[in-house]
């Protein structure tokens, strides 16, 4: 595969950790300013519908029980932990765009932090989208190693 092509994936998954990085800011702000009443009520009135049709429906069930078991001390460990994490992976995300030099590593071992994290969640949910999430993690990692390496050499010349 040539550069520009390995690049131009470097830059759309950089992209879609940007995306995702906003998506993270923006729920950890809702869950700032919608207290857990609403939270309750909006779940249930979502899965209400859904579980009349089909009470063994497994996304409607597992939001009903989140809901109910959703504390105040929940949402405000889930509004830091989404705004820190969004912020800091839409700051490395910008850096990274910007070929800031010191980015790479940090953005290396953030990322490598992440990951430990979500193995450690891992291990007590077994949900597959942490999976999923570490394996893209992984990818975007070896794309940011092999990027700054380009940068490296061309910063070298």
């Amino acid at each position: 595969m040539d550069e520009k092509r390995i690049h131009r994936i470097f830059e759309i998954s950089i992209l879609l950790k940007g995306a995702h990085a906003l998506i993270e800011c923006i729920g950890g702000l809702i869950l700032v300013f919608v207290n857990t009443a609403s939270i309750r009520l909006m779940v249930n009135t979502f899965t209400q519908t859904r579980l009349l049709d089909d009470p063994d429906d497994y996304i409607a069930t597992h939001l009903a029980r989140l809901a109910g078991d959703f504390s105040v001390s929940s949402q405000h460990f889930y509004a830091f932990y989404l705004l820190s994490h969004g912020l800091i992976k839409a700051l490395l995300v910008i850096a990274l765009l910007r070929n800031k030099l010191w980015a790479y590593p940090l953005s290396l071992v953030v990322l490598g932090l992440f990951i430990a994290y979500q193995l450690y969640r891992y291990s007590y949910t077994q949900s597959a989208a942490l999976i999923v999430l570490t394996v893209f993690d992984l990818f975007v990692m070896l794309l940011i190693w092999h990027e700054y390496r380009l940068v490296q050499k061309h910063a070298s010349r």
